[in-house]
């Protein structure tokens, strides 16, 4: 295997990471024991397969290459070593705590940028795996094919064998070809540019409105506290078919109102506040070869919390999102990261901690969706029952909110800055309270 730059966005996530704002996903998976060695035993299962993931052995190295000064890139470590990234713990009380602490701390860059913690439960009845991967090593796709690797194997149907690609071209022929395809590139270059144009002034119109909350611009700490809900997506789907719109409408509006909720026990006047979320999106094509780098955009909508029906938060929500995905998700606010792609390797290098620093002028609360597979997913013959992904913060920004669905069940991994979000199991709880309450008006 050999190296390979890091795409625009990888980059761009590898030089804003800062000691109190590490840049790295997470994901919390909970596992049945069926024996008190039960954890002991994934552990070494994950440093025994962890040496045979090609992607699992991979570093991020600088590059001042003439034609990517500044940039940087994945090669395999010559001296990888599993044990320095499988840990086991002392048996832990309580799963969110333990991974509170642990995703607090930044992933060493001198080596591959990938962890997973092992946490033995007190009960004896279940153990907790923390996979932590860095932003620029993989997103959450990759991600999810990094930590599938060391699971047990997944009995899934053979997928037919793709189409062969074509045979590439010399040199010489793409000289041949140039002046009928200059054109086409004078065109891809100035749709870029107007894209690039669009969502500068989409961004400069989202930052003139409504102030976000207080308690979501809180000065940042550095600590981080995490916490878990589960639904029932059954419950998920009634709202939706008596509402409209689509599942991740309701997810997101049950954001919305847990927001409401929290907000308004803290004192906040939700009336005068309307927080941007950033929504992003994939824009890796399904069963398509791809680059191990990240490939996302965004939409960004403001969330009606100062909406006091949850039915219209909903419909908020749903005409919110419509608009965005009319629009696509090459143009508007959400897709400033695509402009990532226009700045060169040394502007990354140089301007990555003042990005960063912007994030907070661009949106106040990222909830993104993580796709699992609908298989179940066993350790060492152990079955996982939950799992919560987990979102970094950025700078000037004190919680996160991801969503799986697994199994029937949805999953929210919430992450804040300990000090500025305290109470992140109130929120957890406004989260349970307002699909009780969605819940409730659909079935009058």
């Amino acid at each position: 295997m050999t190296s390979d730059l890091l795409a625009p966005l990888d980059l761009a996530f590898w030089n804003m990471e800062s000691d109190r704002h590490p840049m790295h996903l997470g994901a919390l998976g909970v596992f049945a024991a069926h024996s008190p060695t039960a954890g002991a035993h994934a552990a070494d299962l994950l440093a025994t397969r962890a040496a045979a993931v090609p992607g699992l052995r991979l570093r991020i190295r600088d590059v001042w290459q003439p034609l990517a000064f500044g940039g940087a890139a994945r090669e395999p470590a010559p001296d990888f070593d599993p044990l320095d990234h499988v840990r086991l713990h002392a048996p832990a009380a309580d799963f969110h705590a333990a991974a509170g602490r642990l995703m607090e701390r930044p992933l060493e860059r001198g080596r591959p940028p990938w962890e997973a913690h092992v946490l033995p439960g007190e009960n004896g009845v279940s153990f907790a795996v923390l996979f932590k991967f860095h932003h620029a090593l993989a997103d959450g796709l990759r991600a999810l094919r990094l930590a599938a690797g060391v699971l047990d194997p997944m009995d899934v149907p053979e997928r037919a064998p793709r189409a062969a690609e074509p045979a590439p071209r010399g040199p010489l022929s793409d000289v041949r070809r140039l002046p009928g395809m200059l054109p086409g590139l004078v065109r891809g270059a100035l749709s870029d540019m107007g894209r690039a144009v669009d969502i500068g002034a989409s961004l400069a119109v989202s930052t003139l409105r409504m102030r976000p909350a207080s308690a979501l611009a809180a000065p940042a700490s550095g600590t981080r506290r995490t916490a878990g809900v589960v639904l029932d997506i059954d419950e998920v789907q009634r709202v939706r078919k008596t509402a409209g719109g689509t599942v991740n409408d309701v997810l997101i509006a049950v954001v919305a109102g847990a927001l409401r909720r929290w907000l308004d026990e803290r004192g906040d006047d939700c009336a005068a506040v309307a927080p941007r979320a950033l929504i992003p999106v994939s824009r890796r094509r399904p069963r398509t070869a791809q680059p191990p780098g990240n490939r996302l955009s965004g939409y960004l909508i403001r969330l009606p919390v100062d909406e006091p029906d949850p039915l219209g938060r909903l419909a908020a929500v749903r005409t919110a999102m419509v608009r965005n995905k009319d629009a696509g998700p090459d143009r508007g606010a959400g897709a400033v990261a695509l402009l990532a792609d226009h700045v060169p390797a040394l502007g990354h290098r140089l301007g990555g901690p003042l990005v960063g620093q912007a994030a907070r002028l661009w949106f106040d609360i990222l909830v993104t969706s993580v796709p699992l597979p609908g298989v179940g997913l066993r350790l060492g013959g152990q079955e996982l029952t939950e799992v919560y992904p987990l979102a970094p913060l950025a700078p000037g920004q004190s919680l996160a909110v991801a969503v799986s669905t697994y199994r029937g069940r949805v999953h929210y991994g919430l992450v804040a800055d300990a000090a500025a979000v305290p109470d992140l199991d109130r929120f957890a709880h406004a989260v349970t309270a307002e699909v009780a309450a969605l819940l409730a008006v659909c079935d009058r």
